[in-house]
């Protein structure tokens, strides 16, 4: 019986890895360790980048049934000034495919229901990877499964587990790559449409820039609800609430210098719940023989590009792809696949901490900066990170 190439995590990345390896012909197997395949409810930016890369494996037609596609991206200051407006509507003819908004469970149930009717995949879940170990053959690796411990020999291991990584703690091994705080912390909430105001409802995303933080929102399942996230520049232990309600939030947004407009719409979600953001060293490999990181796992970014699943998903693309060569083996795939990605994936990395210092500025520094956007406008805005898209 052919051994499977295992996949340690099913999250978005882990998904699209199976899906883009099952194309190649392999026999997979997805280890993961919730007891269901699911996600806390959040907004999910696809980039046309993405985009592309799930067409390729065959889901236009669902992103199409499930993506909401914005129109434009409007870019405001604190005060509530309109700085750009982006036009959103010349990506697909700019970039082979739209921007798509998703509630992140629906594309991860998308996924899990296209890779799940292919032959040759296997999903377990309550499976908790243990240990591992490369061996001629590949990778002999134990888990902890409903049943117990199971030992299984592998031809390969994809670590798709996410920024804390079981798979990269094996592989790295140094308290050299522990985790690191980056700084800021995101409140995530849904808010019902019907609740806020008659602009935010509109199809269109919206970046609100403010001393020491900014705040995205966009609304979700065709406009039925609206997704915010409001991101703050915070000591980690100065915020220990895991979860707080919207009037709590409102108060402390307003402390930032925020309109009451975008005041108003953070009071009208009920519930917010808090994400610390993490970070982890920049790796200069990410594969061994036959063991490989994947997503976050390989190249954790903070998210103010959008380009975390994004990037993800080009990787598993790219995984696929590295397995097209004829008989190649799964070390050389593996490498190959990691020298296509692992330089883009780093500038993306960098880009995205950059972009955060530059979204909460303050100051004079501030007004220079909401100058500059204004000068540029939406196309020269749009342009400024038109190298993502391509």
């Amino acid at each position: 019986m052919t051994a499977p190439i295992v996949i340690a995590g099913a999250g978005v990345g882990g998904l699209t890895a199976g899906l883009a390896l099952a194309q190649a012909g392999k026999k997979i197997l997805i280890l993961e360790r919730a007891a269901e395949i699911e996600e806390i409810g959040a907004g999910l930016q696809i980039a046309p980048n993405a985009g592309r890369a799930l067409a390729q494996l065959g889901l236009e037609s669902e992103l199409n049934d499930f993506g909401l596609e914005p129109q434009a991206i409007n870019i405001r200051d604190n005060n509530a000034r309109l700085l750009a407006r982006l036009d959103l509507s010349v990506a697909r003819q700019r970039w082979g495919a739209p921007f798509r908004l998703f509630h992140r469970a629906d594309l991860q149930q998308l996924l899990l229901n296209k890779v799940s009717s292919r032959p040759g995949v296997t999903i377990e879940t309550n499976a908790r990877l243990e240990n591992f170990e490369t061996i001629k053959t590949g990778v002999t690796l134990k888990y902890e499964g409903v049943a117990g411990g199971v030992a299984l020999a592998a031809l390969g291991l994809v670590g798709a587990d996410g920024l804390r990584s079981i798979v990269r703690d094996r592989m790295m091994n140094t308290p050299m790559d522990a985790l690191s705080y980056a700084g800021s912390v995101a409140w995530r909430a849904l808010a019902p449409a019907d609740e806020v105001y008659e602009v935010f409802r509109r199809r269109e995303s919206n970046l609100w820039l403010l001393p020491g933080g900014h705040v995205v929102h966009y609304p979700l399942r065709d406009g039925k609800i609206i997704n915010i996230v409001v991101i703050l520049d915070a000591r980690l232990d100065e915020d220990g609430e895991k979860q707080i309600d919207g009037d709590t939030l409102r108060k402390r947004i307003i402390s930032y210098g925020a309109a009451f407009e975008l005041a108003d719409l953070i009071s009208a979600a009920p519930l917010w719940r808090r994400w610390p953001f993490f970070i982890r060293p920049m790796l200069t490999t990410w594969t061994q023989d036959s063991v490989t990181l994947l997503g976050d796992a390989a190249h954790p970014m903070l998210p103010f590009l959008a380009q975390g699943a994004a990037q993800a998903i080009e990787d598993a693309l790219a995984l696929g792809q590295a397995f097209a060569a004829p008989n190649i083996t799964v070390e050389r795939a593996f490498l190959a696949y990691e020298q296509k990605r692992r330089m883009q994936a780093q500038k993306v990395v960098a880009a995205s901490r950059q972009q955060g210092q530059y979204f909460h500025l303050s100051g004079g520094l501030a007004l220079a900066r909401n100058i500059a956007i204004r000068l540029l406008g939406g196309k020269g805005m749009l342009a400024r990170n038109a190298w993502l898209y391509r």
